[in-house]
């Protein structure tokens, strides 16, 4: 007998890894599917599907299978062991992938699942390519004990090394408990599905065991609780094809990575577009309420922007949009929540924003209209000295391109924080009806003038005129200009055309930090 007729011809080889690349694409029983979709949710191919442009995915290691033993491990043994990795692309652009398959193990992670996590993670870097993390798992694989949290130790160093240098998107689309909550807590930016997605670090049963309070998934770590109440998540939606379209938005708004500017894209919106619409938008009025989300809507490229953390620290907007086909970032005041005051929430909210947009050269124009600090016991005892530091941090160690704009008022330390002149702003500006100082007039006047005030024959009249004093003499709109502080006062119906002739004169700025080995945030 020959070999030849012993040995598999190439045919047979080539049969088999099509039999296994087609196992591993299936996945488990056609029942785990069924009862996927039945929840609501696609499965982690679907998913990778809808993120990457068509037919771009490359997967790694499908073959993958794990060699835990124990417990019944050791006869099942399905490949991927329940984590999908690769590479394809986003509007044309490299982006690495993982996704969790719940199907197998419940998404668990064990050695073999943290392996590929860290292989993918690792060739992200190396590439210089943002990294997306389909999150739907159940924690970490408890029959494989430490080496499934040693898993998890590989990836928080991975998450942390790559923190300003690719940009890293968490996409939850399941209940993720414990070790699997804080990787997506290291990111950039944190996606949550209303209904079908969950973050905690201890779940429900526990915290009723050990506090006696009874709560639902949804009630302790649902996608509304972290997106409006403890700030987690940065976008929440219905459903996972909306919410995985936005994140292709994203995608499009940052650069590759550190070394890179983020993409420009052709504009049909004119760069001198008169923004006349503003002088109705903004009352002078410092009293009277406005959304500043109208102001931006008219500033941007058609209209269009991308709002972080919406439904958090209402009372600051962040949002990412285009000027001129460039990618900027907007940090706002907003009069219509809680009069725009910043408060503990609003500081580490914007904070974490203008931090971002310096770690991935996003240039960021500041729009100012804010009454001061929010007081109270219970912001002191909270620690809003620490935490608004927060705020002035990020902006004093920003090196990108970074303009102000006083649209109405701007009183005590916080016209100084949210980026002002002295504080390393490039250019700043403001409007007419524009009030820069310590404290607004009427405080002002009661403070300097109390006993004038006291002794008068009618106070109130008295109040009034110094009132009036103080704003001539401090709060006039040309006051700040004329010392320096303030390089111009602008028409609003230009403020459109003055931002992106600005933006442009800096598109080439470059600023040096002083040598160290990083700088100790206030925390």
């Amino acid at each position: 007998m020959l070999i030849a007729d012993i040995e598999p011809s190439l045919t047979d080889r080539l049969n088999e890894l099509d039999e296994l690349k087609n196992e591993a694409r299936l996945g488990p029983d056609p029942r785990a599917t069924q009862r996927q979709h039945a929840k609501g949710k696609l499965t982690a191919r679907e998913r990778i599907e809808l993120l990457l442009d068509e037919g771009s995915f490359t997967e790694i290691e499908p073959l993958r299978r794990h060699r835990a033993t124990g417990f019944g491990l050791e006869a099942k043994r399905p490949y991927t062991d329940g984590v999908i990795t690769g590479w394809g692309t986003v509007h044309g652009r490299t982006v690495f992938v993982y996704a969790h398959d719940f199907r197998i193990f419940g998404g668990a992670l064990g050695e073999a699942h943290a392996a590929k996590i860290h292989k993918l993670m690792d060739l992200a870097l190396q590439a210089g390519a943002p990294l997306v993390s389909l999150n739907d798992g159940a924690g970490a694989r408890i029959q494989e004990g430490v080496l499934a949290l040693a898993g998890y130790g590989g990836i928080f160093q991975r998450n942390t090394r790559a923190s300003g240098v690719i940009p890293q998107i968490s996409v939850m689309l399941g209940p993720c408990a414990g070790g699997a909550a804080y990787s997506p807590a290291l990111t950039d930016f944190v996606f949550m599905v209303r209904g079908t997605s969950q973050m905690f670090i201890t779940g429900p049963d526990v915290v009723q065991t050990v506090t006696g309070e009874e709560i639902s998934q949804d009630g302790l770590g649902g996608a509304d609780v972290h997106a409006g109440t403890s700030g987690v998540a940065h976008f929440s939606y219905d459903d996972e094809e909306t919410c995985l379209e936005e994140v292709r938005y994203l995608l499009s708004l940052l650069p590759q990575n550190n070394r890179e500017l983020p993409p420009v894209v052709a504009c049909d919106d004119p760069a001198d577009r008169p923004t006349d619409a503003l002088l109705e938008l903004v009352p002078t009025d410092g009293n009277r309420s406005y959304d500043i989300r109208d102001v931006i809507e008219e500033l941007v490229d058609d209209g269009e922007y991308m709002e972080v953390h919406s439904a958090w620290a209402t009372n600051i907007t962040c949002v990412l949009a285009r000027m001129d086909g460039h990618a900027v970032g907007i940090v706002a005041n907003q009069p219509s929540s809680m009069a725009g005051v910043l408060d503990i929430d609003a500081s580490e909210k914007g904070a974490r924003f203008v931090q971002l947009c310096d770690a991935f050269s996003i240039p960021l124009v500041t729009l100012v209209d804010v009454p001061g600090f929010l007081p109270g016991v219970d912001q002191e005892h909270n620690g809003i000295i620490r935490r608004g530091a927060k705020l002035l941090y990020a902006y004093c160690n920003a090196t990108v391109p970074r303009i102000s704009l006083v649209l109405r008022k701007a009183y005590g330390g916080a016209y100084i924080v949210m980026d002002s002149r002295s504080i390393g702003a490039d250019l700043a500006l403001a409007w007419p009806a524009n009030e820069i100082a310590v404290m607004g007039a009427e405080g002002a006047a009661n403070v300097i003038f109390r006993r004038e005030i006291a002794a008068a024959d009618d106070p109130e009249a008295m109040r009034r005129q110094k009132i009036k004093e103080y704003k001539a003499e401090l709060v006039h709109p040309y006051y700040a200009a004329e010392r320096g502080l303030i390089d111009d006062v602008i028409d609003p119906r230009d403020t459109r055309s003055v931002l992106i002739r600005s933006l442009a004169m800096l598109h080439t700025k470059h600023a040096d930090l002083p040598s160290r080995k990083h700088g100790n945030p206030p925390q």
